[in-house]
């Protein structure tokens, strides 16, 4: 993909397959909505490098594994839904970091353990 150009991607509502490419990791979107598709695997790690992102969208998906530490990177997200996944272990608490954070959406995953205590960090954070 070259998306060096692209500032907003919404292919939401499809019915793509497969999985994320690693180098959706090279975009400068601030907007990365694929949500209500059908796209599985892993989240890419390198989706942890779009420092630019002020939105993520991927509920409705089949994504599965953790949310890794390197979510705290995206410090200009105001919008992160990951719900309705298959999404499993626990919340990393380096979201607490993401301090400009306003919706959070986790809900009907396969998520363990404990709310992490960073997660009151979150001002104003809608927890959905």
């Amino acid at each position: 993909w070259n998306l060096s150009k692209l500032n907003y991607l919404y292919l939401g509502g499809n019915k793509f397959t497969g999985s994320l490419t690693s180098e959706i990791g090279q975009a400068f979107v601030s907007y990365l909505l694929l949500d209500r598709n059908q796209l599985t695997g892993m989240i890419p790690k390198q989706i942890y490098n779009l420092t630019k992102l002020n939105y993520l969208y991927l509920f409705n998906n089949r994504l599965e594994g953790r949310i890794e530490s390197q979510i705290g990177k995206l410090t200009k997200l105001f919008g992160l839904y990951l719900d309705h996944n298959q999404l499993s272990q626990g919340i990393p608490s380096e979201i607490g970091q993401l301090t400009s954070l306003r919706w959070l959406g986790l809900d009907n995953n396969q998520l363990t353990g404990s709310l992490p205590s960073e997660i009151g960090n979150l001002k104003f954070a809608l927890l959905l």
